[in-house]
């Protein structure tokens, strides 16, 4: 087969694959990350400790993240 032969069947295909996306299958805005939940053996700087806090305080805000 050559190329051109080729061409139409590939691009079919590339064309036809968007309409079988399964919606229920998209993510939730809130599915990306979790709250960080560091263990009591973890040495943390206080940067470190900022940014989680900040990361929990807002994934708690818009999603409803419970401690």
């Amino acid at each position: 087969m050559t190329f051109k032969t080729l061409i139409v069947p590939i691009l079919s295909v590339g064309l036809t694959a968007g309409c079988a996306i399964d919606p229920r299958g998209l993510r939730d805005d809130c599915d990306w990350a979790e709250p960080i939940r560091p263990s009591r053996a973890d040495v943390l700087s206080d940067g470190t400790l900022a940014q989680i806090v900040a990361h929990n305080e807002v994934g708690s805000r818009l999603c409803g993240w419970q401690p």
